[in-house]
């Protein structure tokens, strides 16, 4: 048993949800006019309890780990980018970088097990800060070994819950960087949802398609590897990473402390599919961003019940959908918070016959 498995209790209240759905219909528009923007608001008031929802020192986490299975050819970059990119994120330059500045998202790396030894550096309030959840230099090549074993899991996923413990807010934002995660998403996706690896398998950074195909059938042997991994934890432990733990952890922390969870992409996607085998009241406060170019993706949500806000072909990771989607998060609590009612704004409502017709 891991040391870190929270209780964490539904927060569906009927009551309080026909509550929060009466305050959104009454705002001056058309019944449902706004679409999913109010099916958004409606979750933030659920998962923060609040008729007006503010979203608070809103914290952007990327988990950053390398992957013993890379070294089997199922990533188009070596193994060095990993540790190339955090740095890229430390000194501003990524994708994510720039996003969560303009964005206001305080910006996090988490070293979870990247395959070199990151210098320490001082922490600058409002730059990117670097925090050492090092567990091991990278997994192990998971085709021929356990990627990680039971206490190496169970570290990275109490690390990923003490950082988010360390962190001020209402609101986490999950991002990763890994070579070779596509991998290990695409294998948890294929046991934990029990469909063909093939059909959850694509190009990741840039493969072509006798790549996609190698990387195929490196998956179909690491699952037969594995036969025996069939619990979530058993799961992740054989055929995860140290950077998609880390991230269970941190969803289930946030999930107990009732944060606003903004999931991203693929990888992202699976630390949610496992955090919420092991306790499924964590989705209730997860907002998906978007849905990513990545074929497994579109699957994954679905066996989810997930209604990913956007839908660009995305498939970059770090948590750029993530930090691409936090305006529509604010236009929903604004809307919530801000917007006028009939009653208030002395505007005519709908007439009955025409709402009935």
């Amino acid at each position: 048993m891991t040391r870190f498995l929270p209780e964490i209790p539904s927060i569906h209240d009927p009551a309080w949800n026909a509550r929060v759905q009466a305050l959104i219909d009454q705002k001056t528009k058309p019944l449902g006019a706004l679409g999913m923007l109010e099916r958004l608001a409606h979750r933030l008031a659920c998962i923060l309890h609040s008729e007006a929802p503010r979203l608070e020192q809103p914290q952007m986490v990327v988990f950053a780990a390398d992957h013993g299975l890379a070294a089997r050819g199922v990533s188009a970059y070596p193994v060095d980018v990993t540790w190339q990119m955090v740095e890229n994120f430390l000194a501003g330059g990524a994708a994510v970088s720039v996003l969560a500045r303009q964005n206001g998202l305080a910006l996090h790396v988490a070293d979870c097990g990247v395959a070199r030894d990151l210098p320490q550096r001082p922490y600058v309030a409002g730059q990117p800060r670097l925090w050492d959840c090092k567990v091991a230099h990278g997994t192990r090549d998971c085709s021929s070994a356990a990627a990680m074993n039971a206490a190496q899991c169970d570290t990275a996923m109490h690390e990923g819950a003490q950082l988010v413990r360390a962190l001020p807010g209402n609101a986490l934002l999950l991002g990763e960087m890994g070579i070779g995660n596509t991998s290990s998403a695409s294998l948890l996706l294929a046991r934990l949802c029990a469909v063909d690896v093939a059909q959850v398998t694509g190009a990741g950074t840039g493969l072509n398609a006798a790549g996609v195909a190698r990387k195929i059938a490196v998956l179909r042997s690491v699952l037969a590897f594995h036969h025996q991994a069939q619990e979530p934890l058993e799961v992740l432990a054989a055929m995860g990473g140290f950077e998609i733990a880390a991230m269970v952890g941190a969803v289930l922390q946030a999930a107990q402390e009732r944060r606003v969870i903004v999931v991203d992409g693929f990888i992202t996607t699976a630390a949610v599919l496992v955090a919420s085998r092991l306790r499924p009241a964590v989705l209730e406060r997860c907002v998906f961003a978007h849905r990513s170019g990545e074929p497994g993706h579109t699957i994954m949500l679905q066996a989810l019940g997930a209604e990913p806000l956007l839908d660009w072909g995305l498939r970059l990771g770090e948590g750029s959908g993530a930090a691409l989607a936090w305006p529509l998060l604010q236009s929903a609590c604004a809307m919530l918070g801000e917007m006028a009612s009939f009653d208030s704004a002395g505007v005519a409502r709908q007439q009955a016959e025409t709402a009935s017709a």
